[in-house]
């Protein structure tokens, strides 16, 4: 399976430390800029959203056993469930037909 992760930088350790005790032994991850589009949000006098559009962000990424899916994912919904911001982890699992 392959097992992708979105976050703002805050949740990078938590996310590493969690792949960790779930029994992911090797993974990627790199820094993004997430993007969230601020249109619809209040001004300040000068034009220009109280909140900017653009976040430090990271993105993990792993080739997962089965097994494992489900440990990851608990982990992060108890993560995710602790969280008090409101930008939130994101995982996605996707199956892998064919690898080389």
């Amino acid at each position: 399976e392959l097992l992708i992760i979105t976050a703002v930088q805050l949740f990078e350790k938590d996310i590493k430390q969690l792949l960790k005790k779930s029994g992911v032994s090797a993974f990627s991850y790199t820094n993004v800029t997430g993007y969230k589009d601020q249109s619809d949000q209040p001004r300040n006098p000068i034009g220009l959203p109280l909140i900017l559009g653009e976040y430090a962000s990271v993105l993990f990424y792993a080739f997962v056993q089965k097994e494992l899916i489900d440990d990851v994912t608990s982990a992060i919904d108890k993560l995710k469930a602790s969280q008090e911001s409101l930008s939130r982890v994101h995982v996605v699992v996707l199956d892998i037909k064919k690898m080389n």
